[in-house]
């Protein structure tokens, strides 16, 4: 009996340890400044750099993006042009729709169905699953994708890859 009782106890505990960790929203950053507004932030051409690393940290892949951006009302196009340092190349065309309270809907030729997106204050968190080409197969991978505003030219960017729930790294 008393073995029952201190593994229930235990167990109690770590729901309760676990219960105090919650994600982060992004209405978390509501009162972050500046504001980014996605259709003046992402408009004309941009370029960015970034890393994608394992699970340990090291870096696999480096690349470069030259984005085309441009809006009609609601309705937006973020035409990516992708260079990895293993010399390959990728271009993904985000087809946006701003929705009502800073929620943005996307779709990509690469993403399976919809990717769904909130802006808050100077951060923007995206939720999609891509179909990723890996080693001569196609995986399909779901992204925890956040976006933070640092100023007017600069937006710091990082996505958590996973697939079935496990990490499998991070997109910087």
């Amino acid at each position: 009996m008393q073995r029952r009782t201190w593994i229930s106890a235990l167990a109690l505990g770590a729901l309760v340890a676990l219960g105090g960790c919650s994600t982060p929203k992004v209405t978390d950053y509501a009162a972050q400044r500046p504001v980014l507004d996605m259709r003046e932030y992402f408009n004309g051409t941009l370029d960015a750099y970034g890393v994608f690393t394992d699970r340990s940290g090291a870096v696999v892949k480096r690349f470069t993006v030259v984005m085309d951006c441009s809006w009609n009302g609601n309705e937006g196009v973020l035409d990516e042009a992708f260079t990895y340092s293993d010399g390959t190349h990728q271009r993904r065309v985000w087809r946006l729709t701003a929705q009502a309270d800073g929620r943005f809907v996307g779709r990509a030729d690469d993403v399976v169905g919809q990717a769904q997106g909130q802006q808050s204050g100077n951060a923007f968190q995206w939720a999609y699953t891509l179909s990723l080409p890996v080693d001569g197969r196609v995986i399909e991978v779901q992204f925890d994708d956040w976006m933070y505003l640092m100023d007017e030219r600069v937006m710091l960017n990082r996505a958590a890859m996973s697939k079935f729930g496990v990490r499998l790294g991070d997109v910087t």
